[in-house]
């Protein structure tokens, strides 16, 4: 039953991830990866918060290592981070402080909430 919770919340993961990542190729033609650096802060504030709020096991498999799991992107974001090195340093250096500390800041607010 475990398998199953964290894959019915990994499906809607990341459905949820490629819709927001549509919705910003519509809204913007920016070169910055602004749809992973919100599903990374905000899957960040909401994991923070299940940690805090002491959910079940149940619901911490499957919202937080489903759903979150998939919701966010460490791969994408590394990805993401390599192009800019090699073309614009202004935007590598950005991209990885707002991320991490926004990050950082999103999970604490998100623990201290739950």
């Amino acid at each position: 039953m475990m398998i199953v919770t964290v894959m019915v919340g990994a499906f809607f993961g990341a459905m949820a991830r490629f819709g927001i990542g549509q919705l910003v190729k519509v809204w913007t033609t920016s070169v910055f990866p602004w749809a992973t650096l919100f599903v990374n802060v905000t899957g960040s504030f909401w994991l923070g918060y299940l940690y805090a709020a002491e959910v079940s096991h149940q619901l911490l498999l499957g919202i937080g290592v489903g759903f979150l799991g998939s919701f966010t992107t460490f791969s994408t974001f590394k990805l993401e981070v390599m192009r800019f090195v090699t073309k614009d340093w202004l935007r590598f250096g950005l991209y990885l402080l707002v991320t991490y500390v926004f990050g950082l800041i999103a999970a604490y607010i998100g623990y201290h909430v739950g």
